[in-house]
């Protein structure tokens, strides 16, 4: 079998072809584009029918390439830059160039394809993962306004919380469009009229991101009602976790969607040593939801009470126990995810949680 891999740029891409071997057969070098996808495609055929694909960044500057490739029946990998780099640094050629890295994935591929995720062609996932992102910003430029407003208003008024109804509020919003100063000098007049200005631009944040959290909704209540079975996740939170979980089966064992959220610890044994550390890398996005879910769940889910008490009474801290339920919530989002991959589950109908009932954490 020809394993290719490919390095990817924002304008140009380099691949190298190699045999079973590991012996180089080809190489290529063209452009991200439509026109360079179809060229480095037939120059891939040319070698011969069956070729395997890894490329780095295949959803980044790869990306493009990766779907072209994978809507035509290829098998395509994805290859983490920083997994190329480490191997380019224990081999025996030293430097960097385009071929060296593409021969560097390909060497990756031919070698460990099986620890590899597969690219598969975008669907529904990747829209939401779209929506997500795009609400996480708006969320985000809503709280800097609001911080930038509530700056402002202080220099204004100290006393203006007396004053002004709460700036999450639509009477907030309101008043602060329609704020106005008794005080005449001039750098107060232009801070009024600076509070009105950030006041519209908040209302257009919140609405933004009010509309993309209603597009996500929607969307996971057609597509992924069963993660919104556990409890600690909403509809929005579902199609949140959907886009980052990605289009099909990417985690072949809920310790890869583990390992991948920085959910599972690292071992670092030596000699008759066994000790394991805390993972600080992996998708923190995806950790931070895990963390949210694990916090409502301590609060309001008595199995995840009990669970947490009964870790604590085995010697672990409070820390430590919340970490073991992420792990634990994680195999339940993972049980729930292959629900989702179905073909009943992506035709069912929009869901809604009975009231008074949640799942915990997956059962």
């Amino acid at each position: 079998m020809i394993t290719i891999g490919v390095d990817a740029h924002k304008r140009v891409h380099a691949a190298v072809a190699l045999d079973d071997a590991g012996g180089e057969l080809a190489q290529w070098r063209g452009p991200n584009s439509a026109e360079g996808w179809q060229q480095v495609a037939a120059w891939a055929a040319a070698l011969g029918p069956d070729c395997r694909w890894g490329i780095e960044g295949a959803w980044n500057y790869g990306r493009g390439l990766a779907q072209f490739l994978v809507e035509a029946g290829v098998v395509v990998y994805e290859v983490n830059p920083r997994w190329t780099a480490q191997r380019r640094r224990t081999a025996r050629t030293r430097g960097k160039s385009d071929r060296l890295d593409a021969r560097a994935v390909a060497l990756l591929v031919r070698g460990e394809a099986s620890t590899l995720p597969a690219v598969a062609a975008d669907d529904v996932t990747a829209t939401l993962e779209l929506l997500s992102t795009e609400r996480d910003d708006a969320v985000a430029e809503a709280t800097r306004l609001r911080n930038q407003v509530h700056q402002v208003l202080l220099h204004l008024d100290p006393e203006y919380t007396a004053h002004l109804p709460k700036l999450r509020t639509k009477a907030g919003l309101r008043a602060l469009e329609r704020y106005e100063t008794a005080d005449p000098r001039p750098l107060q007049q232009q801070r009024a009229g600076t509070v009105r200005r950030l006041g519209q631009r908040l209302r257009l944040a919140q609405e933004h991101a009010r509309y993309l959290a209603a597009q996500i909704r929607e969307l996971a209540a057609s597509r992924f009602a069963p993660l919104a079975q556990i409890c600690g996740i909403d509809l929005l939170t579902a199609g949140t976790l959907a886009g980052i979980l990605g289009p099909g089966r990417r985690f072949a064992t809920d310790a890869q969607l583990a390992a991948y959220a920085g959910a599972a610890p690292l071992e670092t044994s030596s000699a008759e040593r066994v000790r394991y550390r805390l993972n600080r890398g992996g998708n923190r996005r995806l950790n931070a939801i895990l963390y949210r879910i694990v916090l409502t769940q301590s609060r309001y889910a008595p199995q995840a009470q009990a669970y947490l008490a009964r870790r604590m009474t085995e010697g672990k801290t409070r820390r430590e126990a919340v970490r073991a339920l992420k792990r634990f919530v994680v195999r339940a989002i993972w049980r729930r995810w292959q629900e989702c991959l179905t073909p009943e589950a992506m035709d069912c109908t929009p869901f809604t949680r009975p009231p008074g009932k949640s799942t915990f954490p997956g059962q």
